[in-house]
């Protein structure tokens, strides 16, 4: 049966705009390094106007070891895929999301 119920939709529907709005919370911490609107100051690397998908890979290759990394390994690890791609996605969208 490919139909969902009311309810089933609707409850997506929440789960979306909580991993959305959680995204943009966690992706708050991220300034702390990276700086506020993603644009850091001196050698650490820039968020700001980079593909969703790219942050989401970046942080999953910190979160597994393949990629080295002084301090994003030990922070990514402690995200699941579905946050990984919040963050990611509240990164690269334009605007006051973040």
């Amino acid at each position: 049966m490919g139909l969902r119920s009311p309810v089933a939709a609707g409850l997506a529907g929440l789960v979306a705009m909580t991993a959305a709005a959680s995204g943009a919370g966690m992706a708050e911490s991220c300034a702390t390094c990276h700086g506020l609107d993603a644009r850091p100051r001196g050698a650490i690397p820039r968020l700001a106007g980079r593909d969703a998908a790219e942050l989401a890979q970046a942080l999953r290759d910190f979160r597994d070891g393949r990629r080295p990394g002084t301090v994003m390994g030990r922070i990514a690890k402690g995200y699941s895929d579905a946050e990984i791609d919040a963050v990611a996605a509240a990164i690269a969208r334009p605007g006051k999301d973040r």
